[in-house]
């Protein structure tokens, strides 16, 4: 078994989390609260037209001044648009952003932006299909966990998984690509891996 030379510096992908994320999760937390769920709901089923704190009170069959703050704090956290006693409309595609955001922020995210031809075969930054054995698209796909992996030096089969889950369910059949592909190689007692081939950066 050969260390990789690239691996030793691999960048640590998916760490940390940005702005722009932490506002999406922020918001899916205020969203996760049944009442408030049920008043953005009702605001986006009313479309464009939207509806006043009264209105809602009726649909939500909850005292206004409880609406009013509710709306409110959609309003605050960006999901809603109004003021007072006037109009309050939902705002379009809020929630697509902020799954978009927090996708990008999945620990496979920039990879994936480099192999944009491999983004089909995930979900929310969980590998959900492999590409058929052979063709191109898995050469790719066995490159691109090699790189997410990032072996550096003898790891035991259970550190090897622990490497592969934050991105696969399947994690045996990713270890499994990775060691026919020839970028793992592993120990006769099948306990041991390592890189058998040097990583370099994506073209």
């Amino acid at each position: 078994m050969t260390k990789s030379g690239a691996a030793a510096g691999a960048p640590a992908y998916g760490v940390g989390m940005s702005v722009e994320a932490a506002h999406a999760s922020g918001l899916l937390m205020l969203l996760s609260h049944p009442v408030r769920l049920r008043a953005f709901a009702e605001l986006a089923r009313h479309g464009k037209d939207g509806a006043t704190i009264f209105e809602m009170s009726i649909h939500l069959d909850l005292p206004e001044s409880e609406v009013g703050e509710l709306l409110g704090r959609l309003v605050g956290a960006g999901v809603a648009t109004g003021t007072g006693n006037g109009i309050y409309r939902a705002r379009d595609g809020v929630l697509r952003e902020a799954a978009q955001a927090l996708d990008r922020v999945q620990p496979i995210g920039t990879l994936l932006a480099e192999y944009p031809q491999l983004k089909s075969y995930f979900s929310h930054g969980r590998l959900v299909s492999l590409p058929p054995t052979l063709s191109e698209r898995a050469k790719q796909m066995a490159e691109m966990f090699a790189r997410f992996v990032a072996a550096d030096g003898v790891l035991t089969e259970a550190e090897i998984n622990a490497r592969i889950a934050p991105a696969a369910d399947d994690v045996a059949a990713v270890r499994r690509m990775l060691v026919e592909s020839g970028w793992l190689e592993r120990d006769r007692a099948g306990t041991s891996y390592g890189s058998a081939r040097t990583l370099t950066p994506a073209s």
